[in-house]
């Protein structure tokens, strides 16, 4: 007789949604992309808003500045769920979003051309 199916991780017991209040979209939605690096405000003093678990440890790991990627790594949560909490954080200014340092500018086609060409007369 075959063993019955038993799954060793039964994953969160929460519903994400459930941690936004049914929320999927915050105010400061804009202000997070993928790579937005996310850090807690010096402020040492909490507002009175209701803080779940989740928001603390956002204020917690975010102490050295992290991506809104990372931090939902971090928290094994989807990225819109995320997205929301740090809304209701930034929303009490107590974390700060800037955007990620610019990548280097791509060269000019011109010279992207000249160096295929090169390389295709070798």
């Amino acid at each position: 007789m075959p063993e019955p199916f038993r799954e060793e991780d039964p994953g969160p017991i929460v519903r994400p949604y459930t941690l936004t209040g049914g929320r999927t979209r915050s105010d400061a939605e804009d202000a997070f992309d993928l790579v937005s690096l996310i850090e807690t405000t010096d402020d040492p003093v909490l507002p009175t808003m209701d803080l779940g678990p989740e928001h603390l440890k956002i204020r917690d790991i975010c102490a050295g500045p992290l991506s809104v990627a990372e931090v939902a790594s971090d928290l094994d949560l989807p990225v819109d769920v995320v997205r929301v909490l740090l809304g209701d954080l930034l929303k009490h200014q107590l974390i700060r979003s800037r955007a990620a340092a610019p990548g280097s500018h791509l060269p000019d086609d011109r010279l992207l051309k000249e160096v295929i060409d090169g390389l295709n007369e070798l």
